[in-house]
């Protein structure tokens, strides 16, 4: 099992649960995550999904030792989609979503926030945008959503510099709605999400679409602008020394790249 459901007054809690690698997707949670999307959207007994994760981290972004593998071997099973998959999902999810970040979110740990309707952090939780210390491209509409929530600046060194932030930082640029200790983060974004449950679900529906209906082309034309970038880079000098990197337990040089890269 890599992915708990809980169900308790219309609202539909998923913890992403792979502690042991501080619940870093893999295909597996990609598409589990996806699935229980897109059930949630279709259960009329659920208003609202709650997501958040088990032990010490939120997500640690995409896993990088699968990802290595994936790129060393073009049959590689790609289950039900993964990445895109679990993209798709957020993208259509029609419903309220509530995130609490409970540790560390790096990569889609970070920028999955920018489909939350509502989200809380930890006051020990930090978030990074790593794309180009792995040599790759944003994700996820990060290039156009993080703007939008944060504007451009911030969301440019938030996605460039790879470098970590933490709870109070994410609160003021906007990224989060609240900061909570520890033991409070749960308890507080359920009863947010208690409240927006004891609301007619057809209301809630109606609220996100006219909120997300006119993103819907910028989210798709930024997918598509950011799956060309990512596929130019992927494998390419860059990428292939940050995975090198972090494979040998090493920091990434890349100082000795080609000119352009």
């Amino acid at each position: 099992m890599v992915l708990q459901i809980d169900d308790d007054n219309r609202v539909r809690t998923l913890t992403l649960d792979r502690p042991e690698a501080l619940n870093a997707f893999n295909i597996a949670l990609y598409d589990a995550t996806a699935r229980a999307l897109r059930e949630a959207a279709e259960d009329p007994g659920v208003a609202v999904v709650l997501l958040t994760g088990n032990g010490r981290g939120f997500s640690a972004g995409t896993d990088l030792l699968e990802m290595a593998r994936i790129a060393a071997d073009p049959d590689f099973d790609q289950g039900e989609g993964g990445f895109t998959n679990l993209v798709d999902a957020l993208v259509d999810f029609p419903k309220p979503l509530v995130i609490a970040v409970n540790g560390v979110g790096l990569g889609i740990g970070c920028t999955i926030l920018g489909f939350a309707d509502v989200a809380f952090m930890s006051t020990t939780a930090r978030l990074k945008c790593p794309f180009t210390s792995l040599g790759v491209a944003p994700e996820a509409a990060s290039s156009y959503l993080l703007p939008l929530l944060l504007g451009r600046q911030a969301a440019s060194w938030l996605l460039m510099s790879a470098e970590w932030f933490g709870a109070e930082e994410a609160r003021e640029m906007g990224l989060v709605r609240g900061v909570c200790e520890p033991d409070d983060l749960l308890p507080t974004a359920r009863r947010h999400a208690g409240l927006l449950a004891t609301k007619p679900i057809s209301s809630l529906v109606a609220v996100k679409r006219t909120i997300i209906e006119p993103l819907r082309a910028g989210i798709d034309a930024a997918r598509e602008r950011e799956n060309a970038a990512f596929a130019a880079l992927m494998g390419g000098p860059a990428n292939t020394e940050a995975l090198a990197a972090f494979a040998e337990g090493r920091e990434a040089d890349f100082t000795s790249l080609p000119p352009g890269w």
